[in-house]
């Protein structure tokens, strides 16, 4: 198969891709989520991994524009452990770095542990691993990389600083995307939507009591605001489920009564 995802060999979307898909995926990198979208959209690849959200820094709205735009589906998703490394040459030592690169979330992440060391500049760049991968092509001194263990191991880089993350049980959720609506191979249990509420008093609250009525399991809500419509909002949900006939029957319910209903997946997780 051919997996598109956002970074280069050693990312935690690398990592993603491999947890789920096994060493002998074929692995398509790209430098933007939108170009992974764009590739899974026009069938170049079977299947993009993109990061959708993160126990400490939350979601990553973007992504829930590109999945709606490009209209792809969520087929799994796969939750992964952050563990991130403060990486830079060898012989290299904290006392000798001006600044510190990563992706922005990775920042967040180990601000705590950064801190500690006020003199050092940080800056954004697109992705863990490619910091790490440049630090080393350009043999760059004064400058680490937040990064993975195994972005260490391939670019030769030296670990300064072992598990920064200021929440040590830090886990990043991966959604896989498909062009066509998947066919679940185990019955769901899951369920990924878009709805946009019509504009009366209380409507968000009317459909979250049907929902928790029908038995299903609210794990995400995110607003989405509406550029063609100022003020009025799109909401993403995630929703597990047990009962089957219930869920089925809630989704006819938001149809009829709620607006317009897009179902974006429904898939089996372990998770919970």
């Amino acid at each position: 198969m051919n997996i598109a995802i956002q970074g280069i060999s050693g990312s935690f979307h690398h990592q993603a891709a491999l947890l789920n898909f096994g060493e002998e995926a074929q692995i398509l990198p790209f430098l933007s989520f939108e170009e992974v979208a764009k590739t899974v959209a026009s069938g170049g690849a079977d299947v993009g991994v993109m990061a959708i959200e993160n126990s400490i820094a939350g979601a990553i709205l973007p992504n829930y524009d590109l999945i709606d735009r490009y209209g792809l589906f969520i087929s799994g998703e796969v939750y992964l452990p952050i563990a991130h490394q403060l990486l830079a040459l060898p012989g290299q030592k904290i006392e000798d770095l001006q600044a510190v690169r990563s992706h922005p979330m990775a920042l967040l992440q180990c601000q705590a542990f950064l801190s500690e060391y006020p003199q050092i500049q940080l800056i954004e760049d697109l992705d863990t691993a490619t910091v790490a991968k440049r630090i080393a092509a350009e043999h760059l001194s004064g400058v680490a990389a937040i990064a993975s263990e195994v972005a260490a191991r391939i670019y030769g880089l030296e670990i300064l600083a072992q598990n920064i993350q200021t929440v040590k049980d830090n886990f990043t959720r991966f959604i896989l995307l498909t062009k066509e609506k998947p066919n679940p191979q185990l019955p769901p249990n899951k369920v990924s939507f878009k709805i946009t509420i019509r504009n009366e008093a209380g409507g968000l609250a009317k459909l979250l009591t049907m929902l928790a009525a029908k038995q299903l399991n609210l794990s995400k809500i995110q607003s989405i605001p509406l550029m063609e419509k100022p003020w009025d909002y799109a909401f993403f949900i995630d929703a597990e489920f047990l009962d089957l006939v219930a869920y089925r029957e809630a989704t006819q319910c938001m149809s009829e009564e709620f607006g317009e209903l897009k179902i974006i997946g429904e898939y089996h997780t372990k998770k919970g």
